[in-house]
């Protein structure tokens, strides 16, 4: 069976512009996924200058 991984992305709050693209297995526990989420958050952030709090991740989803 072919794992398929889940697509993010990044977006500064206060722009409301896309910072970064981020993909991860699904085949990983929502938690985990959550915790990897969080520590790309964090450094997107700081690669960025940003406060933590205006960096938030959404997932991208197939429009079919």
């Amino acid at each position: 069976m072919k794992k398929n991984n889940k697509h993010y992305k990044f977006i500064n709050s206060q722009t409301g512009y896309v910072i970064y693209y981020y993909s991860i297995s699904d085949a990983l526990e929502p938690e985990k996924i959550k915790e990897e989420l969080e520590k790309i958050k964090a450094q997107v952030a700081i690669h960025n200058g940003l406060y933590l709090e205006t960096v938030y991740w959404e997932e991208i989803k197939d429009e079919q």
